[in-house]
């Protein structure tokens, strides 16, 4: 572990690594990767990463490290930087992994870490409708629906 390492009681938030940017776009699959990861959101992520190399930084992308078992089980991240005092994250967890309340326990850590941020008032996420348990995850980690659009919510901290 780092010291930029974000600790809950059951997981680690740990920034990417290039190698393992590297691994997802290429399909080389590692051992410290659940069976399950990465998901098509990951990739969507290491794509990501690997066009903004800030995103690697301190308030860039982390992966989501089960600590029983010391596995990649998803992906969590700040949009950086702010704007206008918002930032953005976005979250995911692989399906073996899902209904522990990880992607909860992992957006509670985030949104404190980015309040505590220069720079940063509010925290926002975008969730799709079709996606009820997002919301939920959302609401669980203290944000609440200010918008809603056709297909998309937007969940903030404000």
């Amino acid at each position: 572990m780092s010291s930029s390492d974000l600790i809950t009681d059951r997981l680690v938030l740990r920034p990417w690594s290039t190698g393992e940017v590297t691994a997802v776009l290429d399909g080389v699959r590692q051992d410290h990767w659940a069976d399950d990861f990465p998901s098509d959101g990951d990739r969507v992520i290491a794509g990501v990463i690997a066009e903004t190399p800030d995103a690697l930084g301190e308030f860039g992308q982390r992966l989501i490290i089960e600590r029983s078992t010391g596995l990649a089980v998803g992906a969590i991240g700040l949009f950086w930087p702010p704007g206008d005092g918002r930032v953005e994250f976005g979250y995911g967890v692989v399906a073996s992994r899902r209904g522990r309340g990880y992607a909860t326990e992992a957006a509670l850590a985030i949104v404190a870490f980015a309040l505590a941020a220069p720079g940063v008032d509010e925290v926002v996420a975008t969730v799709e409708l079709s996606n009820p348990a997002s919301a939920r995850v959302l609401e669980n980690a203290g944000l609440r629906r200010v918008s809603t659009g056709a297909d998309t919510a937007e969940y903030s901290t404000a």
